[in-house]
């Protein structure tokens, strides 16, 4: 059964029966990441999903800032499983937002399932990162936070430069779902835009030492979103794991069966 929720202007559709999973999805995306994953998910779990304000291109532009994004997160929860803990099922920005979300609100998480994007913000992933790797994270990010800059004057120009960025990169979502409305988060990064991403918890120091997690990346990138260290000290953390596919980005989408095999098998000996 299918239940759809308004929450702060949010749509927020609930399938399923079970333990409460929230799903947030990443750039450039919508709730609909999540297709497979809810359908192998829904005969045990309650699946809740939602598109991150500003990506849902049906609506007008809406950035928020991390502190916002934090309440709309809370919102929902509370507005889902307003009496017990939910676990977290992120990928992409996604992983930044519901990262910092459980870091300030532990007792409304009880696990978090993490795609592709770790321990971005340590010491020891920054030093892992060759010249070379740092100028394809720079490039790219800049080029979307300039295009969410012109979507304001030039919306028909932001649009087909963040399409083009996502072709680019091997995203797999139609380009007529994606605009610049979606890249206000690396406006955030790069030009401080919105209160920027400055003071957000440390992932590696929350994220397996004080909550369990499951961390699932893809191998084949041309750079990675975590350290070997993170990726050493979660594998052996009781409670935590790690496993790496033979996939890119969205290993939702690559890998859809092996995917949802790995989180269902992880969610499932976690179960009361």
């Amino acid at each position: 059964m299918q239940t759809t929720l308004d929450v702060q202007g949010l749509d927020v559709i609930a399938e399923g029966r079970g333990p409460t999973v929230v799903m947030l999805h990443g750039w450039p995306d919508s709730l609909a990441l999540w297709d497979d994953t809810v359908t192998a998910l829904s005969d045990g779990y309650r699946c809740v999903r939602f598109s991150l304000p500003g990506f849902d291109l049906a609506k007008p532009p809406r950035p928020v800032s991390v502190d916002q994004m934090c309440e709309l997160i809370g919102s929902v929860v509370d507005a889902v499983s307003p009496a017990e803990p939910v676990t977290l099922l992120l990928h992409d920005w996604g992983c930044f937002f519901g990262y910092e979300y459980a870091a300030r609100h532990p007792q409304r998480v009880v696990r978090v399932v993490g795609t592709d994007i770790g321990d971005t913000n340590s010491g020891a992933y920054l030093k892992s990162l060759k010249l070379k790797e740092k100028l394809m994270i720079a490039g790219y990010q800049l080029w979307l936070a300039l295009a969410w800059k012109l979507g304001g004057v030039l919306p028909g120009l932001a649009d087909r430069m963040t399409r083009f960025m996502a072709r680019a990169i091997g995203c797999r979502t139609a380009p007529e779902c994606i605009g610049w409305q979606m890249n206000y988060p690396y406006a955030m990064q790069w030009f401080g835009a919105f209160g920027g991403l400055r003071g957000v918890a440390r992932v590696d120091k929350v994220f397996g030492p004080k909550m369990p997690t499951l961390f699932l990346f893809g191998r084949r990138k041309p750079f990675m979103f975590h350290s070997m260290r993170w990726l050493a000290a979660l594998g052996t953390t009781p409670g935590c794991a790690v496993m790496g596919f033979d996939a890119g980005h969205w290993l939702m989408r690559q890998k859809p069966a092996q995917f949802t095999a790995v989180v269902r098998g992880w969610l499932d000996t976690g179960k009361t």
